[in-house]
């Protein structure tokens, strides 16, 4: 039977909208096509949010510092798609992240994701430095034209930001012209993310996944 969830309307003023014990494939993309993401608050329960606003990096107001883009004209890293997806959510996972106490990505939803990869449908973006050690990457949930971005690791300076501008431009020449990283933080502003209303967020995911 398909995944269906309750109607985005109906959840809560900081977007919680419904609560799952298990999560798959099948509902991880039932999520996503209705606007909804996960959210874990612990390994038994899965979150399902709708929040009112959503945070979204248009392409064509991506930030690059003068720095940053020294940085990428040196190029001393290679950038690699979808070579070592479990190796990135596991990064992800597990790396050291000052700001932050624990992991929202807890062991059912490496085991859905890697499904969803296995199925075409989650995307591993990978920073591997000259000599072939992978120091940093993303991976996220692609649909048509739609890419919502999940995680981001670094084990070197830069390397996540290497990652993000790298996967801008690989989404760029697959047609996608905005990525959905639902909460913004002060790392994303800096590249020129912003917030819009969740009705704008709706209009523009339909149209991605015409």
């Amino acid at each position: 039977m398909p995944i269906i969830f309750p109607n985005i309307e109906k959840s809560d003023k900081d977007g919680l909208l419904a609560i799952s014990r298990k999560i798959t494939p099948d509902y991880i993309l039932s999520a996503y096509k209705s606007g909804i993401f996960p959210w874990p608050c612990a390994e038994k329960h899965i979150l399902w949010f709708a929040p009112p606003t959503r945070a979204i990096l248009p392409f064509d107001k991506l930030i690059i510092s003068k720095r940053l883009k020294r940085h990428l004209n040196n190029k001393k890293y290679t950038f690699k798609v979808n070579t070592a997806f479990q190796d990135v959510i596991k990064n992800c996972a597990t790396v050291d992240r000052p700001e932050q106490v624990g992991t929202w990505i807890t062991s059912k939803i490496i085991d859905a994701y890697i499904e969803l990869h296995k199925a075409g449908f989650a995307y591993s973006f990978e920073i591997f430095s000259l000599n072939d050690k992978l120091i940093g990457g993303l991976y996220g949930v692609k649909l048509n034209n739609y890419f919502a971005g999940e995680s981001m690791f670094h084990l070197e300076s830069n390397s996540s930001k290497f990652a993000l501008f790298e996967t801008v431009e690989f989404l760029k020449k697959e047609g996608s012209t905005w990525m959905d990283v639902q909460v913004t933080n002060p790392f994303l502003e800096c590249f020129g993310v912003e917030e819009i209303s969740r009705k704008k967020f709706m209009h523009m995911l339909n149209e991605e996944l015409k």
